[in-house]
């Protein structure tokens, strides 16, 4: 019997390895394919420089419309996303949490708000456009990016609030806090190391995301210079160099899409360092 419970624990122990080595292989996998296929045309130039003239034929330039575009989106996307979501996410876990049925009912439609593919968001995007009479610009990508990322930053925010502990809220309500302090000067401190992730990796979700601003942002070579201009974004940039027959123009798409790897790294970094710093800030 007990080299049948060791065997078991020797068989799951190399299954659950296996699987997360192999999640650092594919990752490891990917990056270095991208960059060994990218460093060839990545130079000060690419980042530093928009499009020129027959670029999109090999000519000179760079991505630097594609960044700022994608950095513009993104940042402006998060910013409606934390202004919606954050209250949002508070109210479900100060208000309603003592209606266990109503938070679960806010949460199902929130998850499939999540599931919701990116494209579907483009085109609603796309339609209310249509029905304002809007053109492609910065402005209509912002928003559609907005629509997107909003379920899932107040759901990220919910799961962190959900695990602070229930008497914390009762023994603030016993001690004559109302429930917006208790939100606000509580709950939200305790989440807070939360939250910060949460809005990060959002950031790099919406300024990863190709299909909800192909018909919403637009494209354009010029850099962003209004939010009613047309802008582009790293993921298009990276799919039209792609599409080119030009082997130089895909080398170029490689590079675009190592900056933008690089981008989505620094991000992890950035938010993993931010979590140390603000969990230890609560301990103390």
């Amino acid at each position: 019997m007990r080299h049948i419970k060791y065997t078991e624990q020797a068989f799951f122990k190399f299954l659950t390895g296996f699987a997360c080595y192999s999640v650092i292989g594919i990752l490891c996998l990917i990056i270095s394919i991208i960059f060994i296929k990218g460093v060839g045309s990545l130079s000060w130039e690419m980042i530093s420089q928009a499009p020129k003239g027959g670029y999109y034929y090999g000519g000179d330039g760079g991505v630097l419309n594609a960044i700022l575009g994608s950095l513009y989106v993104a940042g402006g996307a998060v910013l409606i996303a934390i202004v919606l979501g954050a209250p949002a996410a508070l109210f479900i876990n100060s208000f309603l949490f003592r209606y266990k049925r109503l938070q679960n009912i806010i949460r199902y439609f929130l998850d499939a708000l999540w599931g919701i593919p990116s494209i579907v968001y483009g085109a609603f995007g796309f339609t209310i456009m249509l029905y304002f009479g809007m053109n492609a610009s910065l402005l209509a990508g912002i928003i559609t990016v907005a629509c997107l990322i909003t379920p899932i930053m107040i759901r990220s925010f919910d799961e962190v609030l959900s695990t602070i502990p229930t008497g914390l809220h009762e023994a603030a309500l016993s001690l004559g806090s109302t429930r917006t302090e208790l939100a606000f000067k509580v709950i939200f401190k305790q989440g807070l190391p939360g939250f910060v992730t949460a809005i990060l990796l959002a950031f790099g979700r919406g300024i990863g995301d190709a299909a909800s601003v192909l018909f919403t942002a637009g494209y354009t070579d010029q850099l962003p210079s209004g939010l009613h201009e047309p802008a582009a974004t790293l993921p298009l940039a990276i799919f039209f160099q792609l599409s080119s027959p030009i082997p130089e123009v895909r080398g170029r798409a490689y590079s675009a899409a190592a900056i933008l790897t690089c981008i989505i790294l620094a991000i992890t970094l950035i938010s993993r360092l931010l979590v140390n710093k603000y969990s230890k800030n609560n301990l103390k």
